[in-house]
């Protein structure tokens, strides 16, 4: 199965109003929890006057059990960002936080009304939403000779990768960022070409990502 997905690529903003009460969707890339936390406060400032700041975030993939969260901000249990969540999700599109920002215009909504309201705030926004595949990518290290550095660079080219780092010794050392679908054959490749001399070895550091 393909470790591959979509992420968003882009900030949205669109107004819905229901019962002259307006829903104001924000929608942003979001990598981690922090960042969905930073954003969310932006908001907040951005509009101190709004009755309620409602938000969900996916920070990982569209189908994470784990990297997502909500927030119905003062509006009543169940009512805001649970649906903004199911809508998020939906969508099939990861690393996305919403904000959907309310004044209230004087008619109460009830509980039906605000999930409609708020879920449908999210969908709109997303019709205008872009996005792209993210590659999860994983760090290892090598060590090769200097005769062999130039079959070990057309492997990892052609597979996508990077050279993060390198260091021209006795022998050549690198750092390398593959793509975590590719690792297995990446392996297998690089064994063929060297004849078993060379091992891919895995590092401590976190992978970065080529997107």
């Amino acid at each position: 199965m393909s470790t591959s997905y979509l992420v968003a690529d882009n900030d949205v903003i669109e107004e819905i109003i229901v019962n002259r009460s307006r829903f104001i969707c924000y929608l942003t890339p979001c990598t981690s929890i922090d960042a969905c936390k930073v954003f969310v406060k932006d908001i907040q400032q951005l509009h101190p006057q709004a009755s309620h700041h409602c938000y969900a975030y996916l920070s990982e993939r569209p189908d994470s059990s784990q990297y997502y969260g909500f927030s119905d901000d003062g509006e009543p249990s169940g009512t805001a960002g649970r649906p903004m969540l199911s809508v998020l999700q939906g969508h099939g599109v990861g690393e996305v936080c919403a904000v959907v920002v309310r004044y209230f215009g004087g008619t109460k909504l009830g509980t039906g009304g605000l999930q409609r309201a708020y879920g449908g705030s999210v969908r709109e926004a997303l019709t205008l939403l872009t996005s792209k595949i993210k590659i999860p990518m994983v760090s290892r290290t090598l060590a090769c000779q200097y005769t062999q550095i130039n079959d070990v660079l057309h492997v990892i080219e052609k597979s996508k990768g990077l050279v993060v780092e390198q260091d021209f010794s006795a022998e050549i050392k690198l750092l390398v960022n593959v793509p975590q679908d590719n690792l297995e054959q990446i392996e297998q490749q690089i064994q063929i070409i060297s004849s078993g001399s060379i091992t891919l070895r895995k590092v401590d550091k976190q992978p970065s990502e080529n997107n």
